[in-house]
């Protein structure tokens, strides 16, 4: 284990030894309280009992100062407060940490069990009421991703409950980027909580393919886990087909379209090690006849710049996978996204032949699934083709969604049509 490790989960102050704070708040929030919603927003704060550091626990009180919820103090955060629990007075403790991840890791006990898939979203934050705390295991390596500091004096708590619910030999911290300077010396993203320090990705099982996860240094988690149901369809539905993988990432979705009988498939990304990473998933499937038949190739350059190009040159394929990064960190971002979300279509459908398939997603939450949908047929009606829609995904069982603003993945999967134009009579 590393050592500057150690303090973060063998601290002596647990969660019963966290400071209680009184918090009372304005009657909007305690409307939103009532309804169940996850957080507590600074400015809805009226009074705190003293000053609060990250991690104590802060008990919410209305005006007559009868116990409205409890949740976790973040004096650093917009999000003041991340709340555990709604209703009736209850005690944060270890046990009742125990109790709520058994309960969420229960939830997923098919997943949890499965041989064919090993990488699982076992925590999803706010949605599995644990606000602001993820976790993903990728087959015996479980990776903690905390997106406010309020949670680093409760891993001493957290961890070991994970080790023995999980079974891990390995566990590891990741760090939300914004919170990364509010931490004490020592604390870095990537460090190794239990366990050795891996030197190499992790090779985990999604439907069957072997696949890699960066958990030091990648992405998130390290894959993109959120995407398993959408990667499988894609490879039911790409027999026989020249494939365009844009916005790749990891490959994912081209491996999966090779292992079920894509003939060829083209991996488009802006990132270098992305790219690679598609490349080592391909050869950690070799053993699979259809992967090895199937042509594999790599290109890198902008998403948009590379579509445009395919276009003048004509190059055609049965099935266009579109997947790009959040293009909305916030509300102000959303028009600007719906935008980008149309160009993307436009310039895929032209790449498509008659009855190809498009495949298009988006993993903003300040874009609406409506919102999103509406610029995918705009985008398309803008190229001069009719979509006929197979079906819309959103997420998979082990990303639940538990209040409205935790819903932020949604997919299309539809056939394109290229009307024919009538003939002027003579």
């Amino acid at each position: 284990m590393d050592d500057e490790a150690r303090p973060i989960v063998d601290a002596p102050r647990g969660s019963l030894g966290a400071r209680r704070l009184a918090v009372r708040v304005t009657d909007d929030a305690l409307r939103w309280i009532r309804a169940g919603h996850p957080w507590l927003f600074a400015d809805s704060i009226t009074s705190v009992s003293s000053g609060g550091q990250p991690g104590d626990l802060a008990v919410v009180f209305d005006r007559k100062r009868r116990f409205r919820a409890i949740g976790l103090y973040d004096p650093a955060s917009p999000i003041r407060v991340k709340l555990l629990h709604h209703g009736d007075p209850i005690t944060i403790d270890d046990d009742w940490f125990a109790h709520r991840i058994s309960a969420t890791l229960s939830r997923r006990r098919g997943l949890l069990e499965s041989i064919e898939t090993t990488g699982v979203r076992c925590i999803n934050g706010e949605n599995d009421g644990l606000p602001g705390l993820v976790v993903d295991r990728y087959a015996d390596v479980a990776v903690i991703k905390i997106y406010s500091a309020a949670w680093l004096p409760h891993l001493a708590v957290v961890v070991p409950i994970l080790e023995s619910l999980l079974d891990v030999d390995v566990v590891v911290l990741r760090l939300a980027r914004r919170i990364q300077h509010e931490l004490p010396a020592g604390v870095t993203d990537g460090i190794v909580l239990r366990g050795s320090v891996p030197t190499r990705p992790v090779l985990f099982r999604e439907n069957g393919l072997v696949v890699e996860a960066d958990v030091i240094a990648g992405n998130k988690t390290g894959y993109f886990l959120d995407q398993r149901a959408n990667r499988r369809l894609v490879g039911e539905m790409s027999g026989g087909a020249r494939v365009l993988d844009v916005f790749c990432s990891g490959g994912g979705v081209a491996l999966a379209a090779a292992a079920g009988g894509a003939t060829s498939v083209l991996s488009v990304d802006i990132s270098g090690p992305a790219l690679q990473a598609a490349q080592r998933n391909f050869a950690h499937n070799r053993r699979f006849p259809a992967v090895r038949r199937c042509r594999h190739d790599n290109r890198r350059g902008d998403a948009f710049e590379v579509m445009a190009d395919l276009a003048e040159g004509r190059t055609m394929f049965e099935v266009v996978v579109v997947d790009p990064p959040s293009f909305a960190q916030n509300k102000a971002d959303a028009a600007k996204a719906l935008r980008a979300y149309e160009h993307l279509t436009s310039l895929a459908v032209e790449l498509l032949v008659e009855g190809g398939l498009l495949v298009q997603a988006s993993c903003s939450s300040r874009v609406s699934p409506p919102e999103f949908f509406g610029a995918v047929a705009a985008g398309a009606r803008r190229a001069g083709v009719e979509l006929d829609e197979i079906r819309r995904t959103g997420h998979p069982t082990d990303h639940p969604i538990g209040f409205p603003q935790g819903e932020y993945l949604k997919a299309i999967f539809a056939r394109i049509h290229r009307p024919k134009r009538r003939r002027e009579p003579r």
